[in-house]
């Protein structure tokens, strides 16, 4: 007998089945040069008191609540921060604080720093990459699509409920990782998101390429769900 914690994912409705389903058709004999094609990215929340999901560990019979047990929480929260960050098949792109409310001219803007800065350092010329993103509003504002046109960036179609064809949101696991096994909380926003910039960079290539690489392997599992749930 274990416990278990049930599984969160996006409520998918029959639109949302067929979408999948039709979009993983259309994929579905892209290769692993296809995908490497693609610049994955996406925004996440980090909490400067670690992860917002739920932790187990194990009990000892007869065992009372004990320090060990217990998950302290700070009756105000102890704060958190956005980021953006893209991946690349040769590694991470560049990642910036999200400071202030995201809309369409911050999001242009990072786009113009992060995504370009990205781009060139890696040498992808306009015809090497794919860019993606999800359709959040500010995304698919007027002010990004005429962005990515006048810089002859050809969009993923992407559509919603997409999280688990989404390779990046497996990065941010990894990072959140790192960033808990730090012994000590970091003793404001300033030193998290010092901690956050590190522990980015620090990402070796061989991680997002094993994450890319699985994109086949998504691509059939929802085929196979007919649009359903996969494991991932």
């Amino acid at each position: 007998m274990k416990a278990v914690v049930k599984v969160k994912r996006p409520l998918l409705k029959p639109k949302h089945r067929k979408d999948r389903l039709d979009w993983a058709l259309a994929c579905q004999n892209w290769t692993i040069e296809d995908w490497k094609r693609v610049v994955w990215s996406d925004e996440t929340k980090i909490n400067r008191l670690g992860s917002d999901g739920r932790k187990w560990v194990w009990k000892k019979d007869g065992e009372g609540l004990s320090d060990r047990l217990v998950s302290g929480t700070l009756k105000f929260g102890g704060g958190s921060l956005m980021m953006w960050g893209c991946m690349f098949w040769e590694g991470c792109g560049y990642a910036c604080q999200i400071e202030g409310k995201m809309d369409a001219d911050l999001y242009v803007s990072i786009l113009e720093d992060n995504l370009e800065d990205s781009v060139e350092y890696y040498g992808k010329e306009r015809e090497d990459f794919i860019f993606q993103q999800d359709n959040d509003p500010k995304h698919k504002s007027k002010k990004a699509q005429n962005w990515f046109k006048e810089n002859n960036i050809d969009l993923l179609p992407w559509l919603a409920q997409f999280p688990d064809l989404n390779p990046i949101e497996y990065l941010w696991d990894h990072l959140k990782i790192k960033l808990e096994e730090y012994e000590e909380a970091p003793r404001g926003i300033g030193e998290l998101w010092t901690r956050v910039d590190k522990e980015w960079n620090d990402i070796k290539p061989e991680v997002c390429q094993n994450l890319i690489e699985s994109m086949p392997r998504r691509v059939e599992a929802v085929i196979k769900a007919k649009g359903g749930y996969t494991k991932y």
